[in-house]
């Protein structure tokens, strides 16, 4: 069977330009529903992938993002906010993008299309067997993310990808493909929609789901967020009455900040 790009096929709405202001949300809106039940079908892939990052992370490794375009730009957020709501390093989950941190601003396209610049990104962090990586990649055909999954394989690296046609070079570059079919844009090819909330959303599952076997997830709570503004703040000491039995906020706001999280002041308590 051939590869096909369903994400390059003729959107079924035609005339856009001559919808009204309610007919072009609503139709968006009606695509966008269709995003969720996609990813169901793949939770079974989904799993595999998120297990073996989770095993790798408990092991010391580390998990890598690496993407191009819109894809790069969600693997870099995902991976940047790690830190600050599990409270883990800076170095646990990376997030690599091709044309490197000015291509997140302004687009530099055609940083896609060298098939071994990706794996050199990927060098630069020591990268090693221990780690895992993960490519992200709507058309599934991108050769920065392709020649970073292929050479990573060679060199004994766990891969996955997160994809939204079936069949694509790049899931065949990886051992735990996530392949989610959202179908033809509302707008042909614009893969920052229905593809880009797809892997988002998949994004969301992995980190949330991994960073929960991590333990940094105490019932249903950061405990392990990092301290960084009023809001956290009042968040954070809230929490900490809640979980210590303490009545007084002042006190539990002051045990917070003395010990930089709630994990830390429950343990000291």
């Amino acid at each position: 069977m051939s590869f096909q790009k369903t994400t390059e096929m003729p959107s079924p709405y035609r005339h856009l330009e001559k919808m009204s202001m309610q007919e072009l949300l609503r139709h968006i809106n009606e695509e966008d529903q269709t995003v969720a039940h996609s990813v169901k079908k793949t939770l079974p892939q989904i799993e595999a992938l998120a297990t073996v990052v989770a095993d790798r992370l408990q092991a010391g490794g580390r998990l890598f993002y690496i993407g191009a375009g819109t894809s790069g730009r969600l693997g870099v957020l995902d991976a940047s906010e790690c830190p600050p709501t599990y409270g883990v390093p800076g170095s646990m989950v990376v997030g690599v993008m091709a044309g490197g941190d000015s291509a997140l601003r302004f687009g530099i396209e055609d940083a896609e299309d060298d098939p071994d610049q990706g794996w050199r990104d990927l060098q630069q962090y020591e990268i090693s067997p221990k780690d895992v990586v993960i490519g992200i990649a709507a058309s599934g055909t991108t050769p920065y993310v392709e020649g970073a999954l292929k050479h990573s394989r060679e060199n004994g690296i766990a891969t996955g990808c997160i994809v939204c046609n079936a069949g694509s070079p790049v899931a065949a570059q990886a051992d735990y493909p996530v392949e989610v079919v959202v179908g033809p844009e509302f707008v042909t090819g614009s893969t920052r929609m229905k593809a880009g909330s797809a892997q988002k959303m998949v994004l969301n599952m992995i980190s949330t789901s991994v960073m929960i076997r991590l333990g940094r997830v105490i019932d249903n709570r950061m405990v392990h967020m990092q301290i960084s503004n009023e809001k956290l703040i009042d968040r954070g000491a809230k929490m900490l009455m809640e979980k210590a039995g303490i009545a007084d906020y002042e006190q539990a706001k002051s045990l917070l900040q003395q010990y930089g999280s709630v994990n830390a002041a429950l343990e000291n308590l």
